[in-house]
């Protein structure tokens, strides 16, 4: 079938819509458009009702996908929409709508977990019906300009991840709050986090298994999760009765503490045999800076991280790990905020807590005490 031409802007002498008074009669449009579009300007909806030789009002509900338009219409409003290269414009729509259907996500943009964590929140929104609106943390840009950006943003629930403090903000007693990798004793909103304690332990106890006694910690300072690990790893010394041995170094969660770690245990003189660090990162940057000092990792000091993100199943790093299940943590998080929306609660309500269990996976870095 032949494109129509564009008619003229609608008038006394402008041609009609070939087609019922049902069709040309609908709801307002809701999908947002200014002027008519010209040279280098986005098309608007009225450019491709135009071009499609129908109502304004039609082409708003073939857009939208809802029903009155005939299957004639339909056709020449989506033709005429891929002609143009139409989109609708979404912060309108969402001005338009009571409901925005989005998720807001804090995350810290230097934690490669955090983008395994996203990618299936991505997921798990999606099959809900909702979208995702991020918002990160960077050093230029803390945890509350990022939080206050999402409250701006209409996000109808918020999912923090690794909030290093408790959250104060203002978000309303209808937006559900749910934060990962926090454990319930430190936030008021509801928690999802694994078993940090007894990952440590595992960790520790893997060690042991190979011959190790003299195990270090490089911890995470006050990061999320660093308190409960450094309790489960001097519980796990305590326990194997190496308590007298136990050392932890300071760290942050990222590989510069991992190599800073490293030199202050190589200026020591002494090596341990063993360290478990606070998470993936901070081992990576031990590994590479004990290995760059010419010390054999597994032979002469084994490494274990936390997390098991990607970097740390590559062949040249083989980092034994202790992982958190990312898609579990995602689709309980999601899943939790959803159970409030749809149940009204919103804010109210006993916070309830989700701990996972951590899995110990077992790669190259790790090896019997010599």
């Amino acid at each position: 079938m032949s494109t129509p031409k564009a008619s003229r802007p609608s008038g006394p002498k402008g041609p009609k819509e070939s087609m019922g008074p049902k069709e040309s009669m609908g709801p307002k449009d809701s999908t947002g458009d200014g002027p008519e579009a010209g040279a280098g300007k986005r098309p608007t909806l009225l450019d491709v009702a135009r071009r499609a030789g129908v109502s304004r009002a039609t082409a708003s509900l073939v857009i939208r996908d809802a029903p009155g338009p005939s299957a004639e219409s339909r056709e020449r409003v989506r033709q005429a929409a891929a002609e143009l290269d139409y989109r609708p414009d979404q912060a309108a729509q969402l001005l338009r709508r009571r409901n925005s259907r989005l998720f807001g996500v804090m995350f810290s943009a230097q934690e490669p977990f955090h983008a395994d964590l996203i990618e299936n929140i991505y997921a798990a929104t999606e099959e809900a019906g909702y979208d995702v609106v991020l918002s990160a943390v960077v050093p230029s840009r803390g945890e509350r300009r990022a939080v206050e950006s999402l409250i701006t943003s209409r996000c109808e629930a918020m999912i923090l991840i690794g909030a290093r403090e408790a959250c104060t903000a203002d978000f309303g007693p209808q937006v559900p709050v749910v934060e990962i990798g926090r454990s319930r004793n430190e936030t008021a909103f509801d928690a999802v986090h694994t078993a940090d304690e007894e990952g440590a332990r595992i960790a520790v106890d893997h060690l042991v298994s190979l011959g190790h006694s003299d195990i270090v910690h490089v911890d995470g300072g006050e990061r999320p999760g660093a308190a409960e690990r450094r309790a489960g790893y001097l519980d796990a010394m305590r326990r194997h009765g190496l308590g007298g041995r136990a050392r932890v170094v300071p760290g942050d969660y990222t590989e510069l503490s991992g190599s800073e770690a490293a030199r202050t245990l190589l200026a020591a003189g002494i090596l341990p045999t063993a360290v478990m660090a606070g998470n993936d990162q901070c081992a990576i940057g031990l590994l590479i800076e004990l290995r760059h000092a010419g010390v054999d990792v597994p032979g002469r000091v084994s490494i274990v991280g936390y997390d098991d993100i990607r970097s740390a199943r590559l062949a040249h790093i083989d980092l034994t790990t202790v992982r958190q299940d990312a898609r579990q943590m995602a689709k309980l998080a999601v899943q939790a905020a959803v159970e409030r929306l749809d149940s009204g609660t919103g804010m109210n309500g006993e916070a309830r807590e989700f701990s996972l269990a951590p899995q110990l996976v077992v790669r190259g870095s790790t090896g019997p005490v010599r």
